[in-house]
């Protein structure tokens, strides 16, 4: 045989080879891809974090994710407090300008750092807030309520209720207190007046509300939250399942922090900032005997005016 031909089988056994290393190879990935007929588990029930589809014009965030990809952050928590570790990435989302939502005693909330201005309009967005209506904040602490308002009513000589210590007995509870706001307090918290896009700064809902997973996150904060309550898009029902919730705001939050489902009892609502504390919307939280409600405070203030009464 030539040496032209012995070269010429040479190289056709060679590609030969090559070829079927190929061939195997190919085969092999093909093996390795997971079947279509396996039953898919729901990252939700596998692990506690879970990433989901998440809208292109969210905030991007270089906090390192469970999962990879730019996608809604699912924190399942224990309800007792129990797992507070598995709160870290949202509570660094939130100091990163991110807006979610966490269980309080009373129906999830949607939150966001009490001095991210942005992170403050996209919460407004998303709940579609008017500007004239103010919002609450959470607080770990009366050292932020003194912080963010002009604090709670003192007893005095002349036989008025000590109001600081009647509050201190309720809270943390399904309680929230409008004080007047200090000057701490950021203006798009409060009221909005008409000429202008911020009026001055008025009054505030105070919330210290007392459950282990929003205790938890607004101590590893050492701030208050801006909150809202969550409900429905369309009707004004509260949604009480977090699985719902990152279902239904899936282009609006970052993360949502589930600690199981709640109860459609909101927290009661209390002006301090007339003459009488008053009950404006009654909740979870009871009547205690220094609160008034509407209009037992309409006859006591008609009284004071024509009889005198302090």
């Amino acid at each position: 045989m030539s040496p032209e031909s012995i070269a010429c089988s040479a190289a056709t056994a060679s590609a030969a080879a090559a070829t079927a290393r190929s061939l195997s190879i190919r085969h092999s990935v093909v093996n390795l891809r997971p079947s279509s007929a396996s039953p898919s588990v729901s990252p939700r029930l596998s692990f506690s974090i879970s990433a989901m589809k998440r809208s292109p014009k969210r905030l991007k965030y270089s906090a390192k994710r469970i999962h990879k990809g730019d996608g809604m952050l699912y924190v399942e928590a224990d309800p007792s407090g129990a797992e507070n570790w598995k709160l870290d990435q949202a509570v660094e989302l939130i100091k990163d300008g991110a807006v979610g939502v966490i269980p309080t005693d009373t129906v999830y909330a949607i939150v966001c750092d009490l001095k991210s201005h942005s992170a403050i309009e996209r919460l407004r967005r998303i709940k579609d807030i008017e500007y004239s209506k103010p919002l609450s904040i959470l607080c770990h602490s009366f050292r932020d309520i003194d912080t963010y308002t002009m604090g709670l009513p003192r007893g005095n000589d002349h036989g008025h209720t000590d109001i600081f210590r009647a509050v201190k007995h309720c809270l943390p509870g399904p309680y929230t207190f409008i004080l007047p706001a200090s000057k701490e307090l950021p203006r798009q918290c409060t009221k909005h007046g008409t000429k202008t896009k911020y009026a001055a700064r008025k009054t505030v809902g105070i919330r210290m509300p007392d459950d282990a997973i929003c205790q938890a996150i607004l101590e590893k904060l050492e701030s208050p939250l801006i909150s809202t309550s969550v409900k429905w898009p369309t009707k004004d029902e509260w949604i009480l399942d977090p699985v719902l919730i990152a279902d239904i705001y899936p282009e609006g939050l970052d993360f949502v922090v589930a600690g199981g489902i709640r109860v459609a009892d909101p927290s009661t609502v209390v002006d301090m900032t007339g003459t009488y504390p008053t009950i404006i919307r009654q909740g979870k939280g009871p009547k205690l005997d220094w609160m008034m409600d509407k209009d037992e405070n309409s006859m006591s203030e008609e009284k004071e005016l024509v009889v005198g009464v302090p």
